[in-house]
């Protein structure tokens, strides 16, 4: 995994610093972390950092300094690199299958393995760490509003975890959703996108756009 830095205007003689969050575990709040220096990670000359070997999800900072005496810029924003094993023995699954939600829409998050305890957890947008409130056997229910954006993943009483995914709440009733699968998909595989209205509403006409880049004009309001 490759971290990159960047300072509002880029010049020469910038060193970067390199840190792993550690969380307050008496808050679960990212925003009252400490940051550990990472191995080789003082003074780099790169704006580049690669994390080797990377079995847990864990969050990074950075931040530049310049001059002598050396003047250092504020710490970035956390960016968490979200990892779990591809064989692990749990996973999550989502109904409906997709990131991008409307806001009062019931939404599952169903935790799948042989164990007998479950807890879904989320990481939202504000850096708070929080498990679901509404738990239901090994089902987290979830009645739709913008503060439950964020990264939602399952943990067992055992300790085992599932993948990570992005739940988004639209906030924006009139507007338009993209529905993609939550989960990743392989490279190579087909996959089909769709947008849709609250109101369900047949669209008459659908631009896609990756990267700002128009991809696709469809009557259908379908991309495969």
């Amino acid at each position: 995994v490759t971290l990159n830095c960047e300072v509002e205007h880029p010049s020469a003689g910038w060193s970067f610093y390199w840190y792993k969050v550690v969380p307050d575990l008496k808050t679960f709040n990212y925003k009252s972390s400490s940051y550990e220096l990472l191995p080789d990670g003082s003074g780099t000359a790169q704006e580049s950092y690669i994390i080797h070997g990377q079995t847990h999800t864990a969050g990074y900072v950075c931040r530049a300094g310049r001059g002598d005496p050396e003047y250092h810029t504020d710490h970035s924003q956390p960016k968490f690199v979200w990892s779990a094993d591809v064989h692990s023995a749990a996973s999550l699954t989502v109904s409906p299958d997709r990131v991008q939600h409307f806001t009062s829409d019931s939404v599952s998050l169903t935790c799948e393995g042989n164990f007998t305890e479950w807890r879904v957890r989320k990481f939202s947008e504000d850096g708070r760490l929080s498990d679901c409130r509404r738990m239901t056997g090994s089902t987290c229910n979830i009645n739709t509003s913008k503060s439950d954006t964020g990264v939602y993943w399952c943990e067992s009483g055992s300790g085992e975890f599932s993948s990570a995914v992005n739940i988004t709440v639209q906030n924006d009733g009139n507007g338009p959703i993209l529905v993609s699968p939550v989960h990743p998909v392989t490279e190579g595989a087909s996959v089909n996108l769709s947008c849709s209205l609250r109101t369900q509403k047949i669209l008459s006409n659908v631009f896609f756009y990756h990267n700002d880049k128009l991809i696709q004009n469809d009557p259908r309001g379908e991309l495969k």
